[in-house]
């Protein structure tokens, strides 16, 4: 607001201390306006630049605002706008004159454009005013009915003034589905659980360690994904308005590491949304904005039409690869799941991260071509660890049914985590025995045919007899909704080769108890 309107036309009659007054009662003003919206900023200057380009929203300070604050914001706003023109009138009832206001622009930016409507919006001013002189007004203001005069306004419009940032793109189409979304509270960024490592007295288990730390995720990486949630998060709410975009997967499971990709959730409702025409025409539409208005931010945007849709980018400026989905509510509730799990116990951790980079060198940690996802892999982990004679992990499922209920709000659910304190096992295996009784267990010791691997009962259970188990060579319970997690697999020479890449690794680090032959270690921490 500084610097954005001065007197045009000064009347002879006014001296100098006058226009000194007028100067420093404007300044004055613009103060206030800029402290009513802007209570926390130093001198109640805005915290961005007043910039009405498209801006680098990437760039931005990472001060951000709520849907909340905007709204009262622009309350404060208005109210601050109708302060000062009451004051106005006051000031400069006795001028003789019109003092006639222009605008300035900031640099070679259009003017923000002024309004002739009254002061107060609800009142709508008669045509047969609108030619009367000053004094006619002036007299009008100082009578007993008050009718304001009009003058310019020196804020922005009303449909200007609702974001924090100019808008960099205006639409008209709000689907139906956005209309009733429940208002969410922004789920905060989670600092890891301070849990000491386990002991590494034999060489395999110092391997699995310093593979670990190498490669687990950073708290200053998960910042970066969080940054780039956040403001893309107000890119979509451009579209639909009420919509929440949720960090989900490794990236927030406690399981990522350096190199892993980040999982966005938008939700438009908390109800399922058909994932063949809902989904994909939201996503259809966001992927348009990121194309035509992000592309300065995001590249290689791709809308990925599987059973499932999701849109596919990467950030410039993290150089993060994303996969955005629609209301996948499951994925939401099973990344606090898994993470509870990941701080249980110290083992869980590094057991899980060296058998994801073992999987995926050996080329069995892709659900996109036939093989298991990270996801299933993760679960697979946690099963054997709940289904050791003397098990390292419970059902958490079974012991906090209040805590993980598929009931609970989403903006509660990442407070599950801090609900269940560290669980103490009489289970003393260290990590290179674990890594060894994993691979034990899936070559030779479960039952592919008949078993289905579930974390939530904490044990193998028959397969079920519904046609999603049918012909299905792997079959890994999902804790929330019961689907099959593993349901990529479904060709039996790619079943063979996962069976026999068990199978061949167990023999190969029973033999030698050294983890580089079944995983170059120097390799896999370059790739991070």
């Amino acid at each position: 607001m500084r610097g954005v309107w001065f007197c045009e036309e000064r009347d002879p009659n006014l001296n100098t201390n006058s226009v000194c007054l007028y100067y420093r009662w404007k300044n004055t003003c613009s103060l206030l306006v800029n402290k009513s919206m802007f209570p926390n900023s130093i001198l109640g200057r805005p915290p961005f630049t007043p910039n009405h380009q498209q801006h680098n929203f990437f760039a931005l300070s990472p001060t951000f605002y709520s849907h909340q604050q905007l709204i009262d914001a622009q309350f404060n706003f208005q109210n601050a706008e109708n302060q000062m023109f009451i004051l106005l009138f006051f000031v400069f009832g006795s001028l003789s004159r019109a003092v006639s206001l222009q605008q300035l622009t900031y640099g070679n930016v259009s003017p923000i454009p002024t309004s002739t409507s009254p002061l107060f919006r609800g009142r709508k001013r008669l045509s047969d005013e609108k030619n009367l002189p000053l004094d006619g007004k002036r007299q009008r203001f100082h009578s007993p009915h008050q009718e304001p005069a009009i003058v310019n306004h020196i804020v922005p419009l009303s449909g200007e003034r609702r974001y924090s940032m100019p808008p960099l793109f205006h639409t008209h189409y709000v689907p139906d589905i956005v209309r009733c979304v429940p208002p969410f509270r922004e789920i905060p960024i989670l600092e890891p659980r301070e849990i000491t490592l386990p002991e590494a007295k034999d060489k395999l288990s110092q391997q699995i360690l310093e593979l670990f730390e190498a490669c687990q995720q950073q708290v200053s990486d998960l910042k970066k994904k969080e940054l780039c949630r956040t403001q893309l998060q107000r890119e979509i709410q451009l579209l639909f308005p009420q919509s929440r975009l949720f960090l989900v997967g490794s990236s927030l499971n406690g399981f990522g590491t350096r190199s892993s990709d980040g999982d966005l959730c938008l939700v438009v409702k908390e109800e399922p949304v058909n994932q063949k025409t809902e989904a994909r025409h939201i996503l259809t539409l966001v992927h348009k904005h990121f194309c035509t208005r992000l592309s300065g931010y995001i590249e290689r945007p791709q809308l990925i039409r599987a059973k499932v849709p999701i849109v596919k980018f990467r950030d410039k400026v993290s150089c993060v690869e994303f996969d955005l989905n629609v209301n996948n509510i499951v994925g939401i509730r099973n990344t606090f799941l898994l993470r509870t799990y990941a701080y249980l116990e110290n083992r869980v951790r590094p057991l899980v991260l060296v058998i994801k980079k073992w999987a995926s060198h050996h080329d069995i940690n892709d659900a996109s071509r036939g093989t298991l996802s990270s996801y299933s892999l993760v679960l697979m982990v946690l099963h054997y660890l709940q289904t050791l004679p003397e098990p390292i992990l419970p059902s958490i499922q079974k012991i906090y049914p209040e805590s993980f209920s598929p009931a609970i709000q989403l903006h509660l659910v990442h407070q599950a985590p801090c609900n269940v304190p560290p669980y103490l096992s009489k289970n003393e295996s260290n990590l290179g025995d674990l890594l060894l009784g994993f691979l034990k267990y899936y070559a030779t010791e479960f039952d592919w045919n008949n078993q289905m691997i579930s974390v939530r009962e904490a044990k193998a259970i028959p397969r079920p007899d519904g046609i999603e188990w049918r012909n299905k060579y792997i079959c890994v319970e999902e804790p929330f909704d019961g689907t099959n997690t593993a349901r990529a697999v479904h060709e039996k020479q790619k079943f063979d080769i996962i069976k026999d890449q068990f199978l061949k690794s167990w023999h190969r680090l029973k033999n030698k108890r050294d983890l580089n032959s079944i995983l170059p270690l120097r390799a896999a921490i370059l790739q991070r």
